[in-house]
């Protein structure tokens, strides 16, 4: 999958413009990924881009899991955005 965004400490509107950047530029899915700290401003940032920006665009896959980062568990999400009625 080439449409990845890796959610960091900016503001969610942020990441938000770059979901609908990259719907713009015609992939039918896009990837959010997060960690940790990250998980929920991720979360946020879907939702902001499927109510507020973007039509006829649903929560594909939701996969949640732990990363062993430098001798610690961190928590991650990846969480797939996809066009309705394509796959």
């Amino acid at each position: 999958m080439e449409s990845v965004i890796f959610v960091g400490n900016k503001a969610p509107i942020k990441y938000a413009t770059a979901i609908v950047t990259e719907f713009e530029k015609g992939p039918s899915e896009v990837m959010v990924k997060a960690r940790g700290r990250s998980i929920s401003t991720a979360v946020d940032a879907c939702q902001i881009s499927m109510n507020k920006f973007l039509e006829g665009v649903e929560v594909k896959d939701i996969k949640i899991f732990t990363e062993e980062l430098e001798d610690r568990n961190v928590s991650a999400i990846e969480i797939l955005l996809g066009k309705v009625g394509e796959s």
